[in-house]
């Protein structure tokens, strides 16, 4: 077996029975020593492996995270948490009000954003109404990664997609396609959720009440950097749709959207001391094995042994579900894309690749980097975590109904 794809079993492996076995050990830790160990066995070279860490995927985390942190340590975050969700007085609209509202604004604010954000506020709802954790985790999971599949800016691959795909009128044409099954598969995340959880939901009414702000003078400048990002997103999305400064990046709008808080405030340097750098690391750790596991051809050879025609939706769907799983969904929508545009670019093709490589995230932990995101981010602040196997053993029958869904409007 190639040596890289083995210690990416090894690391996967890991990942799934950590706490089966109870390992105390963290998913960023597993991914650090897989990368430690492809660079150590001569798998991949120092300077590739450098390279091979994506700098503007790590900018726009670390701006987000500042954001997300400020936010959570003013109390802000709270604040806002109880306009959502003041009216909803039952398990079932709360459910669907983490579904439909953090799915819909994660097609705007992208899904990695609402993940860093999201995380704490499902968890303090777990906590204020005595409600599984576990749930609310997998709830705001799903929300984000098929809210974000209907938009060009929900997640970094449909904005590959959208932009080297050279879709016109990007968001017209997801939106034709992907509303009406996106609405019905978020409705079937709840049902299902439902359903496994049946026994650990109680039939209490909700009563909200309005959180103080603990730090005004953060809670101020948080309110700045949403108002700069909402702003700069909005710009985003005029500038994808005339066609113009494609260079204009989602790092550029994390970054600057920081700016007032890592320039005004006082607490600054305690805010980014406390963001979550441990999924930092563990994103670097996993650029530079997944760039060795795909540098060993292994994969590719596979793909075109046995894969007769890459280029029909089915096709699509099913190698862009199971290789995210390996190789992650942006990496591998910037690899596929080639094969695709060798017999032109057909509009349904690319939006079955948006979608096979967005829903993938549902399937395992690994589909998608919000789901890691979401986990670390309990596992630190609050010492909750999903399993491997808790994720599946929804996850799968979950992907298998959304790619069927998808596949009926495609």
């Amino acid at each position: 077996m190639n040596l890289s794809l083995f210690i990416l079993f090894i690391v996967l492996t890991l990942i799934a029975t950590r706490l089966v076995f109870r390992f105390k050990v963290s998913i960023w830790q597993i991914m650090l020593a897989g990368a430690c160990a492809v660079l150590f066995t001569g798998q991949i070279k120092p300077l590739t492996a450098i390279q091979s860490i994506n700098l503007d995927v790590m900018l726009f985390l670390f701006g987000v995270f500042v954001i997300g942190q400020a936010m959570e340590q003013s109390g802000y975050l709270a604040h806002v948490s109880y306009g959502l969700f003041a009216r909803t007085k039952t398990i079932d609209g709360l459910l669907l009000t983490i579904l439909f509202v953090i799915g819909g604004l994660s097609a705007l604010l992208m899904n990695d954003t609402l993940a860093i954000i999201g995380t704490p506020v499902v968890l303090h709802l777990a906590n204020k109404h005595q409600l599984p954790p576990k749930a609310l985790l997998l709830c705001l999971a799903f929300a984000v990664t098929i809210g974000s599949v209907v938009s060009p800016i929900g997640n970094p691959q449909n904005l590959l997609i959208s932009l080297q795909g050279g879709i016109d009128n990007s968001f017209v044409v997801f939106f034709k396609y992907l509303a009406i099954p996106t609405s019905i598969n978020l409705v079937i995340a709840y049902l299902l959720i439902r359903i496994f959880y049946r026994k650990d939901f109680h039939s209490i009414p909700l009563t909200h009440f309005q959180e103080p702000i603990s730090d005004k003078g953060l809670a101020d400048l948080c309110k700045v950097s949403l108002i700069v990002l909402i702003i700069l997103i909005l710009f985003k999305v005029t500038t994808i749709y005339f066609n113009i400064l494609e260079n204009f990046k989602l790092t550029y709008i994390a970054l600057i959207s920081s700016l007032p808080l890592l320039i005004f405030s006082p607490q600054r340097f305690e805010v980014v001391k406390k963001i979550d750098w441990s999924t930092l690391v563990f994103f670097a750790s996993m650029f530079v094995l997944m760039t060795s596991v795909w540098d060993s051809g292994l994969i590719k050879n596979i793909l075109n042994n046995n894969f007769s025609d890459l280029h029909s939706v089915p096709a699509i769907l099913t190698v862009s579900i199971f290789s995210s799983q390996l190789i992650s969904n942006v990496p591998l929508v910037a690899l596929y894309l080639p094969f695709l545009s060798e017999s032109g670019l057909v509009e349904n093709q690319l939006i079955a690749l948006a979608v096979g490589s967005t829903v993938a995230g549902n399937l395992l932990i690994m589909g998608a980097a919000s789901n890691v995101i979401i986990i670390q981010k309990a596992e630190s602040s609050a010492g909750e975590t999903l399993g491997f196997l808790e994720f599946a053993r929804i996850g799968i029958p979950l992907t298998l109904i959304n790619i069927w869904v998808y596949w009926l409007f495609i």
